[in-house]
């Protein structure tokens, strides 16, 4: 054997699932448990959102675009044309709802954002 083990191939060959299984790398530990946990806001059905902290998980409903003026995005904190912009509703509790805009391209809109970004928004919609 060349002294290689199963996460320095899984980093060479496959880095996503490495980081998914292992953490980042450089990290010291190969515990499952010392993974980051799972942050994000993904598209589901009918035009939901889950924002996803953990072992959290919230949807997002979207409600009907009302109005013309330009609006400020939750996530990436960047102002934009109603047209690119969704509002949707959050169920926190039985009729306690929080209403948060998003960009509708989610997936540049939490590049611009960044983990802090996404980990604020969780704070909000997590009590």
């Amino acid at each position: 054997m060349n002294g290689h083990d199963e996460r320095d191939l899984l980093l060479e060959l496959f880095p996503e699932t490495a980081r998914e299984l292992f953490g980042e790398p450089g990290g010291r530990s190969h515990e499952p448990s010392a993974r980051r946990a799972t942050l994000g806001l993904f598209p589901v059905a009918d035009g939901k959102l889950a924002v996803v902290h953990g072992d959290r998980l919230l949807e997002l409903d979207p409600i009907e675009p009302a109005g013309k003026n330009a609006v400020h995005c939750d996530l990436c904190h960047v102002t934009r044309s109603r047209s690119e912009v969704g509002i949707y509703r959050a169920e926190l509790a039985p009729r306690r709802f929080r209403y948060v805009t998003l960009c509708l391209n989610t997936r540049h809109c939490q590049a611009r954002a960044g983990h802090g970004g996404l980990a604020a928004l969780s704070a909000q919609l997590f009590p």
